[in-house]
């Protein structure tokens, strides 16, 4: 394949930021899962929640340290390979990059330390709290990076420089008031709960099958299967409000994901085809037609119109110039099913869970243990569909209607040298792939630590008397 310097450098920014996405949904969702854990412990004194919350806990930050890692990676991606992109955008970016960097990083790794090497050693109360911040500094962290990847997907908030012709922010609030960060910022947090929730399945599955303690792993799996019962409902419906801000903004991406050459109202959903995906075919062999549901999807109307690929073509051409602006369809329609097929799959899931958990069931059925254990490579796949989803349809702008992709990678950079460190990345992620799994693998398969010393339920430094409770569960 005869590949230019811009094709490797969207191929190599699109492995390490897919890589990336793979922990970021997992920090998210099992700080707050972990939080809760250590919210349960502290209430009820029960020293097996205590193991529970540090052995998934664990399982958090050697996740976390993987995720910076691969995250790093990205910065440097921006000045070097998308130096272009940096320089026109830099006036924008700088403002949300920055808090992420000062306050959201810093606050999570800060009190991520904290909490880990502050078992025993800081009063339990506070020692609770810092777990609450590691949760929220990472759902922070994620809202600027979200903020400024919407401004993207349909500026706001800014002026184009006379002299520079580049954007400059003219209003912080306008950034976290764009519809698109509002909606598609709110997917990302319920994404990363179902992530965490499923992860926590799956290791609770796999330790009750493993019948060393089972009655311990219980209690994760009814934490996780109450978050994921509603996260996973309402994900859909937020799912569903964000398509039709996408059907305003970016209709391109709305019609590319149902290959939708020809304006259509009332318009319907196939749930699989067969080519159509270039305009030397635009006349695909489509499976399974669902009438009226496209227009429901893009506009929440029964007879809703959304403008087809060709319309919309010419509508581009008129306002930008000649060009192509019709994104991959292949991927833009598979990414849209993987992720909504999983996804409408997810309910069934929880709701099978809660209704063993009614009937007292969990420990003893097998089917949904097994299927359970697997059930987190659900959300692996769904995060990257989506992700495949965003920004696939986004092409071929980088910002949408203000630079092209073709526009913002740097003209100095040789096919040879980005060729060259695309293979080292290739290589470092799946090593460091192997080591996060092998580390995630053995981490959650091995048993519960032993029960703690009484100092351990001590209520701060000093203090050498257990609370009521927890002398009645140890001794």
């Amino acid at each position: 394949m005869d590949l230019s310097q811009l094709d490797l450098s969207r191929l190599q920014f699109a492995t390490t930021t897919i890589y990336h996405f793979l922990f970021v949904p997992i920090t998210i969702g099992l700080s707050w899962l972990v939080a809760g854990l250590h919210t349960w412990w502290h209430r009820s004194g029960n020293p097996e929640l205590r193991r529970l919350t540090r052995f998934f806990g664990t399982i958090l930050v050697i996740n976390i340290a993987i995720g910076v890692v691969t995250g790093l990676v990205q910065e440097f991606e921006f000045g070097m390979n998308w130096s272009e992109y940096s320089r026109f955008v830099g006036d924008v970016f700088g403002a949300p990059l920055a808090m992420e960097g000062l306050a959201a990083f810093f606050l999570e790794s800060t009190f991520l330390g904290l909490w880990w090497f502050g078992w025993d050693v800081l009063p339990r109360r506070l020692h609770l709290l810092t777990i609450w911040a590691v949760a929220v500094g990472a759902t922070l962290s994620a809202a600027f990076i979200m903020a400024a990847n919407s401004w993207m997907q349909h500026p706001v908030g800014y002026e184009l420089d006379a002299e520079t012709g580049r954007p400059v922010l003219t209003s912080i609030s306008a950034l976290f008031a764009n519809p698109v960060f509002v909606w598609g910022y709110t997917h990302v947090v319920l994404a990363s709960l179902v992530t965490g929730s499923l992860v926590m399945i799956s290791v609770s599955a796999w330790q009750i099958r493993r019948g060393k303690t089972p009655e311990v792993f219980l209690r994760s799996m009814k934490l996780s299967l109450g978050v994921l019962l509603p996260v996973s409902i309402l994900i859909l419906l937020v799912g569903s409000q964000l398509g039709v801000i996408e059907t305003k903004y970016q209709p391109m991406k709305v019609a590319a994901m149902e290959a939708q050459w020809d304006t259509c109202q009332p318009c319907s959903f196939s749930a699989a085809q067969t080519g159509g995906w270039t305009t030397s075919d635009e006349d695909p062999n489509k499976i399974i037609e669902i009438p009226h549901l496209l227009s429901i999807l893009a506009t929440l109307q029964w007879d809703g119109k959304v403008v087809g690929l060709n319309e919309l073509q010419a509508q581009y051409e008129q306002t930008y110039g000649p060009g192509d602006y019709i994104p991959n369809l292949f991927i833009q329609y598979w990414s849209m099913r993987v992720m909504a097929y999983l996804g409408a799959v997810l309910p069934v899931l929880a709701l099978w869970g809660c209704f063993l958990w009614w009937r007292g069931r969990l420990l003893k059925a097998t089917s949904f243990l097994w299927v359970g254990t697997f059930a987190f490579l659900a959300p692996f796949a769904m995060n990257t569909a989506g992700w495949l989803l965003t920004e696939n349809g986004r092409q071929p702008w980088v910002v949408q209607g203000l630079l092209l992709t073709e526009d913002a990678n740097s003209p100095s950079v040789s096919v040879t040298e980005v060729a060259v460190t695309l293979g080292t990345f290739v290589v470092l992620y799946l090593v460091l792939g192997i080591v996060w799994g092998i580390l995630m693998l053995r981490f959650a398969k091995r048993p519960l630590e032993p029960h703690p010393d009484r100092s351990d339920f001590d209520d701060g430094p000093g203090s050498s008397t257990p609370t009521p409770a927890l002398a009645s569960e140890v001794y």
